[in-house]
């Protein structure tokens, strides 16, 4: 009976503990922790902001965390609005960097990508990260904005026109003015835009940014990309919350014929393998880190947040037209036949509120002209946009 009794014993607490083990798992997948969140805020960050990839709205999420957290901004030399681009980037583009160095926390401004180049400006500690789109949206929106300034595009009507036969617009020796029309992001990541698409050098070129960058988002899940972010940085909800910059009015978005669209995967065949690639790994970081279900919590979060602050901000519910913007230094930089929407603040916000949403919609030239003088106080200004914040 005693040999009965202890067998019934240890088999009760045998069950006990994988009842209890049970549990532990029932409810780490209720909750769904990140087991790749950092404990901390990582505040050592490199932004590769790709063209017409929703990157401008990136940018102001960077630049509002490094204010926030009183951040040094690896800014472009001499007041400029890129660092060196088209050309691949150099340390030298970078203000300040022959005395700071290694001391930079951000670099989030346009550039073509030289890694050997940006370590020398970037902590070892450095989390990289890029954003990607699409190439069929991509090209639609790359012809709107670069229409005058592209040899390709400015020979065409329209651009079902430049697809339907882009060999006749585009000219192999203007290949530096013509980036915008072939493999964009290719060439942003630093490599050739006109290169033969074999399968060993696409292979080699994937493996390289690969390696160099920990995060890729896409913009066509732009919500749940800043969900991912907000997870691999250790960020706050509030750090990734955002109003849309540097977007279009629709009746300047053109309709791509179902044609043109099958003829921008083989136009820009290295983009399209690339985008299709990081696609791929986007899904499966989601998977490992966060899962659907817990991205969909997050990002009905992220949502209910915007909202909440575009009701307490603006005066209007959705972007306008920059005739319509009150305040003159807020309105967006125009580009070729895109018209840039923009917003308007609602009046009489007591002050800390006024500076939160004015942080939200200021387009990015502004901004950095803002910051430009705040980090670097002793340079000429070449505008008054820092006037912004002294209201």
């Amino acid at each position: 009976d005693s040999l009965d009794l202890c067998f019934f014993c240890r088999h009760f607490r045998l069950l006990g503990l994988v009842t209890l083990w049970l549990g532990v798992i029932f409810l780490a997948g209720f909750f769904h922790t990140n087991p790749l969140r950092p404990s901390y805020p990582q505040t050592n960050v490199m932004f590769l902001k790709t063209h017409k990839t929703a990157s401008s709205t990136v940018m102001n999420i960077l630049f509002r965390f490094a204010e926030k957290h009183n951040l040094t901004l690896a800014l472009p030399a001499g007041q400029n609005y890129h660092l060196g681009y088209p050309h691949r980037f150099m340390a030298q583009f970078v203000e300040g960097f022959k005395t700071m160095g290694q001391s930079y926390n951000i670099m989030c401004n346009h550039m073509r990508f030289n890694l050997p180049e940006v370590q020398k400006v970037m902590p070892n500690t450095t989390t990289y990260f890029s954003i990607m789109r699409n190439p069929i949206s991509l090209m639609e929106s790359s012809y709107a904005y670069n229409k005058f300034f592209t040899p390709a595009f400015r020979r065409s009507k329209d651009v079902n026109e430049f697809l339907a036969s882009p060999w006749t617009y585009y000219n192999m020796s203007e290949c530096t003015n013509n980036v915008h029309a072939r493999n964009y992001m290719w060439f942003d990541f630093g490599y050739d835009n006109n290169a033969m698409d074999t399968e060993d050098y696409v292979q080699h070129v994937l493996a390289e940014i690969e390696q160099a960058f920990q995060l890729m988002l896409l913009t066509d899940y732009f919500d749940e990309s800043m969900v991912l972010l907000k997870e691999t940085l250790g960020w706050e909800l509030d750090d990734v919350v955002y109003f849309k910059l540097n977007s279009r009015s629709q009746d300047s978005i053109k309709s791509m014929t179902p044609e043109s669209k099958e003829k921008v995967k083989e136009w820009c065949s290295l983009d399209w393998k690339l985008y299709q690639h990081f696609n791929r790994t986007f899904w499966r970081r989601i998977q490992e880190t966060i899962g659907l279900e817990k991205l969909d919590q997050e990002v009905n979060l992220l949502r209910m947040r915007q909202k909440e602050l575009m009701e307490l901000c603006l005066l209007d519910p959705m972007p306008i037209d920059k005739t319509k913007i009150k305040d003159k230094k807020l309105q967006p930089f125009q580009s070729g036949r895109a018209n840039i929407l923009g917003y308007n603040l609602k009046e009489d916000m007591a002050n800390e509120t006024l500076r939160t949403c004015l942080r939200l919609i200021t387009p990015e030239l502004q901004y950095m002209s803002y910051l430009y003088a705040h980090q670097f106080p002793e340079k000429k200004r070449k505008s008054t946009a820092f006037s912004l914040w002294r209201r």
